[in-house]
């Protein structure tokens, strides 16, 4: 009977035990690695759907590049130029934070404050992120809307 009873104690605490402690780790492995700007929209705050504004980065724009890394460094170089006559600016580095609950990841670049950004898709291939802070209203409504960035791999 003791035995059973530790079995059963052992099993209990195990299962409530077993969080998933490993998907930080996950996420952050995903997003790892270059992500290329394709696309900025403003969404309307009030409906979540009306785009009231949206931008196809082409060009130079094209190239412009969020790296990160799973030791919370991040940088974002932004190119500029005509044509085939792209340059690079000088890469902004900084760090990141993430809560995979929420899945806001916080980024601080230079000397700017720390920006945070509601994780709307991250996929091997797409990550959209929905800027969190610092929004304003677009649409004159008095109700702030949402920036979304959409990066690619």
């Amino acid at each position: 009977m003791k035995k059973q009873l530790l079995l059963f104690a052992f099993s209990a605490l195990a299962l409530t035990s077993c969080k998933d402690d490993n998907l930080e780790a996950y996420d952050m492995d995903i997003m790892k690695g270059d992500w290329k700007e394709v696309k900025r929209e403003v969404i309307s705050g009030k409906d979540n759907k009306t785009v009231l504004y949206t931008e196809t980065l082409t060009g130079c724009a094209a190239k412009n590049t969020l790296f990160l890394r799973t030791d919370y460094y991040v940088s974002y170089t932004a190119y500029t130029g005509t044509g085939a006559d792209c340059t690079p600016s000088e890469k902004t580095e900084g760090r990141y934070t993430y809560d995979v609950d929420s899945k806001v990841i916080g980024i601080k670049l230079g000397d700017e404050g720390s920006v945070n950004y509601r994780i709307d898709v991250l996929t091997g291939k797409e990550l959209k992120l929905a800027q969190q802070s610092g929004i304003f209203d677009m649409d004159g409504d008095k109700i702030p809307d949402i920036p979304y960035v959409t990066y690619k791999r």
